[in-house]
């Protein structure tokens, strides 16, 4: 099954929008997705001034082809209604709803967004809190809006009274629930921050436990991180190889009366083939939106 909004998510930047040179400096950066922030990084005296930055930095800058998210606060709170009106209309390509528990709740922030003006603008959903992720099925199936499921694994830890493990033990369970439920209903879906800043191992590792669990991608709240979401979850040059022979080798196959066939050692089947054909055009998309970026 083809997924829904395909399109590169290997990195999503958080932009705080508090301060206009951390919008403007997103726009030359290699992330594929800039969260510009309205929520937890942005004091309550300086929400105002955050969405007049928003407004101004997409009307007046050019992101080539990143996408273009904003998240709001989070339902309930005093600002998300007009966090809401003011870029709803704006040309953001997705509102970002935080600390989502239940369908209810993806139902009232679809039905605000609409009353603002956003009709049809996807949205995505936070999965952080244990009743997010208890309730992730719900979530993720409760709309053909939701582009996709994003999850907050910082606030996860420490809802869970857990500490950070570098191989993300105390995550493990929750992450997969997400991935599955993100996952039956067709749905992109990607990791949380990691908020030590100077653990490059740490959190290159993370990216490869993420991209192995089966997630799309990574959020980051520091440049210097992104060159390792990209790299971790870029399909090698050896894999897409091996995923073409896949497919040429199991058309020939049909070809021929037979449903399998063994590559390189490998017996592969349908849902090789399938899993084979996401590889490459994943690989062809990220190739097509970096010839872009450097010819722009």
């Amino acid at each position: 099954m083809p997924m829904k909004h395909f399109r590169p998510r290997r990195s999503m930047l958080y932009a705080p929008a508090y301060n206009p040179r951390f919008l403007d400096k997103a726009r030359n950066l290699a992330a594929d997705s800039v969260i510009m922030d309205l929520e937890e990084t942005v004091v309550p005296e300086a929400k105002q001034q955050a969405r007049e930055n928003i407004v101004r930095a997409l009307q007046q800058h050019n992101y080539g082809n990143r996408e273009l998210v904003v998240r709001v606060n989070r339902l309930g709170s005093p600002w998300v209604e007009d966090d809401i009106k003011a870029v709803a209309t704006t040309g953001a390509q997705a509102i970002l709803f935080p600390r989502v528990e239940s369908a209810r709740e993806v139902n009232q922030a679809i039905a605000l967004l609409d009353q603002a003006g956003g009709r049809d603008k996807p949205v995505m959903m936070m999965i952080e809190t244990p009743f997010g992720v208890l309730r992730a099925e719900e979530i993720a199936g409760a709309s053909d809006r939701i582009a996709c499921i994003v999850m907050g694994t910082a606030d996860l830890t420490s809802h869970l009274h857990a500490r950070p493990h570098p191989e993300r033990l105390p995550l493990l369970t929750s992450i997969s629930l997400v991935v599955l439920a993100a996952r039956a209903h067709n749905r992109s879906v990607v990791d949380g921050i990691q908020s030590n800043l100077k653990d490059m191992h740490t959190f290159e590792y993370a990216c490869r436990i993420g991209r192995d669990l089966g997630l799309d991608g990574k959020t980051l709240v520091h440049p210097d991180q992104l060159a390792y979401c990209n790299d971790a979850y870029t399909p090698k040059a050896a894999e897409v190889r091996h995923a073409r022979e896949v497919i040429a080798a199991y058309e020939q196959a049909n070809r021929e009366g037979r449903a399998s066939v063994v590559v390189n050692g490998r017996l592969a089947e349908q849902m090789h083939v399938v899993a084979a054909r996401r590889v490459v055009a994943l690989a062809q998309e990220i190739e097509r939106r970096q010839g872009e970026s450097e010819t722009a």
